[in-house]
Order: structure tokens, then sequence, then C-alpha cells
């Protein structure tokens, strides 16, 4: 990204959007600057978001009490607007009963029971938040289910949807397509934009999290994890062009050379390259 962005002028003759467009890079990357918030509210942040990945089940209340614990007073709809602005959903124990949105949007979750037993076979994609030493982004990654391989990833300054759909459409023009890929149930993808495009023009099956279940997205949850704790929190990026170099090189070494527990302690590469 940050090698493109750099061809990005001022230019009489075609507008930013459309050398973006030709870049295939997204505009908001463009125009990054550091997210308005305050010094205390990016630090509540960020410690919220390293205890939702150790209890994902905690919700406001819970996580006003953590805040509380740690000598931070906030009220709830301080905690609810930064967790909000975060994208973090909480994992609840049991069925959440609250109104689904874009319900006409929504699609059945295809993973259970299913085999997979090849790349491409399916796909997961998420967003995450990403702190930062002043400011935050999102993080839109993909993962292949039966390698693990990280096939598309890009960083972006909001959560427009349109974000995710060019993360997919750049990792299909270098991987390939999916048989299904698998989302949650955020308005990025229970929109028009991400069903019309997925279902209709590319003829993928659609296939999300249950309500309030991140358990059923779990691969990508787990890459959050990992990247989170072996390169976010450890080397808070200055800004958004460190933060995707930093980035690049991690999912390069994610991809090309850690061994993971879950496809018996291979390289996702070898897996992924070698039969795709």
């Amino acid at each position: 990204m940050n090698e493109l962005k750099d061809y990005i002028t001022d230019n009489d003759t075609i507008s930013i959007q459309r050398q973006c467009e030709l870049l295939e890079i997204n505009r908001s990357n463009v125009y990054y600057e550091a997210v308005g918030e305050s010094e205390e509210n990016l630090r509540i942040m960020r410690l919220m978001d390293e205890e939702f990945h150790e209890h994902p089940t905690h919700g406001v209340i819970q996580m006003q009490d953590f805040l509380f614990a740690l000598g931070f007073i906030v009220n709830i709809k301080r905690v609810r607007r930064l967790l909000r602005k975060m994208n973090i959903m909480t994992i609840y124990p049991q069925r959440n009963l609250s109104k689904l949105g874009h319900a006409k949007y929504i699609r059945p979750y295809l993973l259970k029971g299913l085999k997979i037993y090849r790349p491409n076979q399916v796909w997961e994609i998420n967003i995450t938040y990403i702190p930062m030493a002043k400011g935050f982004m999102y993080l839109v990654a993909i993962v292949n289910v039966y390698s693990r391989y990280v096939v598309g990833w890009d960083v972006f300054n909001s959560l427009d949807a349109e974000n995710s759909l060019a993360v997919l459409k750049k990792a299909i023009a270098q991987n390939g397509k999916p048989e299904i890929i698998n989302s949650n149930q955020g308005s990025q993808f229970t929109s028009a934009l991400w069903t019309n495009y997925v279902e209709n023009e590319i003829n993928i099956k659609i296939s999300m999290d249950g309500k309030g279940r991140a358990t059923d997205n779990i691969y990508i949850e787990r890459l959050w994890r990992t990247v989170k704790q072996d390169y976010v929190y450890l080397y808070p990026a200055i800004d958004g062009n460190d933060l995707f170099k930093g980035l690049k090189k991690f999912f390069d070494y994610y991809n090309n050379s850690k061994t993971h527990q879950g496809i018996e302690r291979q390289i996702p590469v070898t897996l992924y390259k070698c039969v795709a």
C-alpha cells in the first residue's frame, strides 16, 4: 500500500479517486490522519482490546468494572461508544435475543460439520481494531481455513464496507476464489454491496457466524490473537505507514516461516501453495 501511495499526486487530468482505482488502493488510506480520541481514551481502548482477547464474553458492564479496577472512572455510555468504535462484538454465552440488523442480507452458517480438506474451499474474513502509539486503524484480513494461509489483508482508517470488498477482490486476483467465504454479521457483510458482489457477480457461497458467536469464525479470531500479541502490542506503530510496513513483515513471517499446531506444525505456505 505505501509504495503505491507514493504515486498518488494532485493532478488536473486524473482525480485522486480515479488514481486510487487504477492502483487498486482504498482512497481512505491516502487521506489517513490519526484518529481524534484523547490519550486517555486511546489507553482505555488498548486495555479493553487486550481484555477482550482474554475474556471475549465480557460485555459493557464487565468492561466498566475492569476499567474501574485499573483506576479509570468511565460511564456506561463511554465504554459502549469506544467498544463500538473498536468494532468489538461480545461473544454471548447464551443465545443473543437482540434484534438482528440488515436481516435480509444475513446468511446461514455453512461450516458446521463441513470437512475442509483442500485450499480455496473455505476462506474466513474479519475486521479488527489495531491500536497504535497515537490513534488506531482497522485491519481487514482473509484466512484460508485449510492451510491458515493469509490470502489477503490491508489496513484502513474506517469501517466502510468497500474496504472489505477491496481486500476480497485483491485476494481473488492473486489466489483464485473460494467456494465459501465466512464472516460475522457485521454491517460490512450484511449489506447489499457485499452480498450482491459475492453471490451474484462472482458466485461464491456466503456463510455467516451465528449472532454473538465469534467461535464460528475461530481461525481468524486466532489470527487476531497472534498478530496482536506477537506484533501489535509489542511494537506500537507510529503512524499508518509504519503499521503497514510492520504488518507486511509479520504476515510474511506468519505465512512463510511460522509453524502452526492446528495444521500439525506445518508452515501455511507449504500447505497452500503446494496444493492450491
